[in-house]
């Protein structure tokens, strides 16, 4: 695992999502890369569940909940394209976010890390600045 942090974007393949992110018009990538991950009865690897925290970190900054953290180059695709956000992406990252922490082999991964505890609680951070309530 190219990890150097726990952070959504502290790793090799959401490093290399990003630039495919810089390249898309759309929210295509976003909808690809999210819904690659919320398959229940597939095994997760770590690659597609890097680049699914990746997009659940740039759906919560096109809702207006950006982790401080967060690159600037994707600060600077959010600008670009926070207007006509999809209404079901929040719910798609949140799904794909479930399904790492569950069952995954980035969750095992970092289970054998002295920061199991920290990456678990980024997840969490993360998730509540997906679902806000009413």
């Amino acid at each position: 695992m190219g990890a150097w942090g726990v952070g959504a974007f502290e790793n090799d393949d959401a490093s290399d999502w990003v630039y495919q992110l810089e390249e898309a018009g759309d929210f295509g990538l976003l909808r690809e890369t999210l819904a690659a991950a919320t398959d229940p009865d597939g095994y997760l690897e770590a690659p597609a569940c890097s680049e699914a925290l990746a997009a659940a970190e740039v759906v919560a900054a096109l809702a207006g909940r950006a982790a401080p953290d967060l690159p600037e180059e994707v600060r600077t695709w959010v600008r670009a394209h926070r207007a006509g956000v999809p209404a079901d992406l929040a719910g798609l990252s949140v799904r794909a976010l479930d399904q790492v922490a569950a069952d995954s082999e980035l969750k095992e991964l970092w289970a054998e890390s002295d920061e199991h505890g920290v990456w678990v609680d980024r997840l969490q951070e993360l998730r509540s600045r997906l679902v806000v309530d009413p």
